[in-house]
């Protein structure tokens, strides 16, 4: 007998649908799977026979063929154990058919018929809400991270055999409540609040100005700055995530499989890869193309500490998702496209020794040996980063004064308050801060009169700039215009933004 069961792939962050048919004839007894299964879906025949058996079920002693369509995508995980088992006990007449026809079944099983636990649950079910699917039979342990989807009837299950009763009516399965998402936003907390910094007036207003405009910042500075400290800050005045951003953001850790007990990412990814990491954990990839670090932090931030040390071919790699917010992984059997939208906070030394340009030590370094470590960061790459800083130890007078500093929660209330200046002034145009304005936007939000003009010529002249570089301080003064109020750019906001711009020309020319 033949029987048809429906069920979800994925492919990167995308679920595909997939019609699962299984075939018991008469003949040698048998077990073959086709339709471009990967390792873990033919590892399913023994996993699908033992939890048959051990859920009170009978394993036919038959030819059995499972048909995993469409034929010519490449299957991969063990979402399909429980579709391919339900399939069975269906061909095998075990229960009817009839109430498997509208249903959408995902799950792994384990030997004593218990439904486990799968990575990216959340994107196969936004994938089968948007090819209209009604009702979705997920594992119970994954009912955290499914119940934000509406729109969809979710049952969640514990087992085959609770599965299996369901189906025959011989049992009642609640759906799933929806929960909302200010529930969880409301618990978000923070590693570091700039409260606790002491000193550092002009990299705090450079965090404000990232935080406000969604830019890139880069802080060069001496061991012991609190440049590290500073990053950890940032989080903290960010924007609150929005549900849009954080079902995007969710779909990726859900995918990776780094996906918390709440079931969402409800506070703004901070991802710190060491200096040592690899291409591809940072880009993403291998054998099934997984999101790396640049993807996980979508939506949030990527913190590159002692820049300089990271290989210089995986740091050249950030180039294009800089500029694009997306990252192409291609291999030889897929090619994927993650999104890969984060802010990019680095931090490194002037020189080997840590010491050129400071103020209180000697730098050891030769002209020779400034260049090699700062040159591993090319002039393109530079040029991408919109903030540029020095981070100079701290005055003992103000690391014992005992009085806190400008706390987090008001800084964050004057970047908030520029971001909605920006929501309103870029709505319907597909972009939500100034740092991501394309140059029609550029031209329209960012003009300048002849005064402010002629000076930026000046500028630009004397200091040679690029034209992304242009382009870049340009949207950095629209941020510092946004934080004051203003309606349109003045000298001041370019003159600040310029200072921004200067550092690599003391360390890369």
């Amino acid at each position: 007998m033949l029987s048809k069961i429906n069920s979800f792939g994925l492919a990167g962050i995308n679920g595909f649908p997939v019609e699962i048919e299984v075939d018991i004839n008469n003949g040698l007894p048998g077990y073959e799977t086709v339709g471009l299964p990967d390792a873990a879906v033919k590892e399913s025949k023994e996993r699908v026979r033992s939890a048959i058996k051990n859920s009170g079920f009978q394993f036919p002693p038959l030819k059995i063929t499972v048909n995993l369509a469409p034929a010519d995508i490449k299957k991969e995980g063990a979402v399909f154990d429980l579709p391919i088992a339900l399939g069975i006990l269906t061909a095998s007449d075990q229960f009817s058919y009839k109430l498997l026809s509208d249903t959408i079944y995902l799950g792994e099983l384990g030997l004593d018929g218990g439904v486990r636990h799968i990575d990216g649950i959340l994107p196969l079910l936004i994938s089968a809400r948007e090819q209209g699917c009604k009702k979705v039979v997920i594992p119970d342990a994954n009912k955290a991270e499914a119940s934000f989807i509406d729109g969809l009837t979710i049952i969640p299950v514990k087992s085959l055999s609770e599965c299996a009763a369901y189906l025959q009516k011989q049992a009642e399965l609640a759906p799933l409540d929806l929960r909302k998402f200010e529930t969880v936003l409301t618990g978000v907390k923070h590693a570091g609040d700039l409260k606790f910094v002491k000193g550092q007036a002009s990299a705090r207003r450079a965090l404000e100005i990232a935080a406000a405009g969604g830019h890139n910042i880069l802080m060069i500075g001496p061991p012991g700055g609190g440049k590290t400290m500073l990053a950890k800050c940032l989080p903290s005045i960010l924007p609150d995530m929005t549900f849009s951003e954080a079902l995007e953001t969710t779909k990726i850790h859900s995918v990776a499989g780094i996906l918390g007990a709440e079931g969402i990412v409800s506070a703004r990814p901070f991802r710190i890869p060491h200096h040592t990491a690899t291409l591809v954990s940072l880009t993403g990839g291998g054998t099934k193309a997984r999101p790396g670090e640049i993807s996980l932090a979508h939506n949030g931030v990527l913190f590159l500490d002692e820049m300089p040390e990271y290989n210089r071919h995986t740091l050249e790699t950030l180039r294009q998702p800089l500029e694009d917010g997306q990252i192409t992984v291609s291999r030889a059997q897929r090619t994927v496209v993650y999104p890969a939208n984060f802010l990019l906070i680095a931090s490194m030394n002037p020189c080997p020794c840590g010491h050129f340009g400071g103020k209180d030590n000697k730098c050891r370094c030769s002209p020779a040996e400034i260049r090699r470590y700062v040159g591993k960061m090319s002039g393109p790459l530079m040029d991408r980063i919109d903030l540029h800083i020095e981070v100079d130890n701290v005055k003992i007078e103000e690391l014992s004064d005992k009085e806190l500093s400008e706390g987090s929660a008001d800084v964050k209330k004057r970047a908030d308050a520029a971001r909605e200046i920006q929501l309103k002034r870029l709505k319907g145009r597909g972009v939500y801060s100034n740092s991501k304005m394309d140059n029609e936007c550029v031209a329209e939000f960012c003009a300048l009169d002849a005064a402010c003009s002629e000076f930026l010529e000046t500028v630009f002249r004397k200091l040679n700039l690029s034209a992304r570089a242009y382009n870049r301080i340009l949207k950095v003064s629209r941020t510092i215009a946004d934080l004051e109020g203003a309606v349109s750019i003045g000298i001041t906001h370019i003159a600040e933004a310029v200072q921004y711009r200067t550092l690599d020309r003391k360390y890369w020319m």
